[in-house]
């Protein structure tokens, strides 16, 4: 099993910057990718950023520029710098975790959100 934490969400006025921080907790099984998505009311959840194990990194075209996403491997944390954030921005931002089991087996796990809301 693997269990995800996040934290760091918030109000911020237009322009302003916040961290999230997302801290995987595992027994045993092995985690590969780490990324963030977000959704807004009404909307789908979309990625945000992802990066890999290996430190390759992907993000979503609204976000290139602004966000930067990185990853402690020894800690199973990753993180989400935004900054220049703006009110379309506001979502509630979900840690996800794709993991392979001891058997092998792919699983994806994610963490409970965390609101960020960027005020105009």
């Amino acid at each position: 099993q693997v269990q995800l934490v996040e934290s760091g969400g918030g109000l911020v006025q237009a322009g302003g910057s916040l961290r999230l921080s997302c801290a995987a907790s595992s027994s045993s099984f092995r985690i590969n990718a780490m990324g963030w998505y977000r959704q807004a009311p009404a909307k789908q959840r979309e990625l945000v950023a992802i990066t890999t194990s290996g430190g390759s990194t992907n993000y979503a075209d609204s976000v290139k520029g602004r966000f930067t996403i990185s990853r402690d491997n020894a800690k199973n944390t990753v993180y989400l710098q935004m900054n220049s954030l703006k009110p379309e921005d506001t979502a509630v931002y979900y840690c996800n975790a794709e993991t392979t089991t001891p058997w092998g087996a792919r699983r994806d796990y994610w963490g409970q959100g965390t609101q960020v809301t960027v005020s105009s």
